[in-house]
């Protein structure tokens, strides 16, 4: 029994015509039976969001590592309390402003240059803990359950509008949600493939766009070498309904 986990980003066919790098980055780690996940989408405003969200991505993975090895880490045989996940993801969120500020006083340039949307979780077998700043999406789907949107994405009053992890109310505005259920399969993603994958409507996940990514993982034994996730992310299907970066990560646990 482990976890499998398989990662990638592709740039929007928007920005490809507009010369403009990938703006998405996305991570995991999986230490013995829990895996960390985490995905930014820079701000398209920001003249150097690719440069935060990989930044922001980098470390968090640095300040669970941190934590992790750390004589008062945190124990994850029990699922976190929703307090305990709040000061887990303030502590991590609040490192990442630091370096990003860090990043701006190196660069001569505004932290808000560095702006970038946030989603971390932090899963066992058993649980899940995540944490979401602004839009994008974390689905999950827990033992003989249905596919659950985590979130609603963080939208503002105007299109295109959110909160950023570089905005003064980023920590206040943070959503955090704690689910004690046997996890088979997650799945993270940036906003480019809301509209593919969750039914706006009702903000219901679209069954049909999981399930075979599931089934992907359950059928592959090294998805990390494989190409399907790639492919996916650049077909001209997909390009033909989205034209913005797209970033998935996902996660089963195989319990066979």
């Amino acid at each position: 029994m482990n976890w499998k986990a398989v990662a990638d980003s592709a740039i929007g066919t928007s920005h490809q015509k507009q010369e403009i790098v990938c703006q998405d980055y996305v991570d995991y780690g999986i230490f013995d039976d829990v895996i960390l996940g985490a995905v930014a989408d820079g701000a398209g405003s920001a003249k150097h969001s690719d440069v935060g969200s990989k930044l922001a991505i980098e470390t968090v993975l640095k300040c669970f590592s941190e934590i992790n090895e750390s004589p008062q880490k945190e124990d994850f045989s029990q699922p976190l309390s929703k307090e305990e996940a709040e000061k887990v993801f303030a502590k991590i969120v609040n490192q990442v402003i630091k370096e990003l500020q860090k990043q701006a006083e190196e660069g001569d340039y505004s932290v808000n240059d560095l702006a970038c949307t946030l989603l971390v979780f932090v899963a066992t077998p058993d649980w899940i803990a995540a944490m979401q700043i602004g839009d994008g999406f974390i689905v999950l789907r827990s033992q003989e359950s249905e596919y659950k949107l985590l979130f609603k994405p963080d939208k503002g009053e105007f299109v295109n509008e959110t909160t950023f992890i570089t905005s003064t109310n980023a920590v206040k505005d943070m959503q955090v949600e704690v689910i004690s259920e046997k996890q088979e399969f997650i799945c993270a993603s940036t906003d480019g493939l809301e509209k593919v994958a969750i039914r706006l409507s009702d903000w219901k996940p679209f069954s049909p766009f999981f399930k075979p990514l599931e089934e992907y993982l359950h059928e592959t034994v090294n998805p990390k070498e494989d190409k399907y996730l790639t492919e996916f992310l650049n077909s001209e299907r997909l390009n033909s309904r989205t034209d913005d970066d797209k970033t998935l990560l996902l996660c089963l646990f195989d319990r066979e």
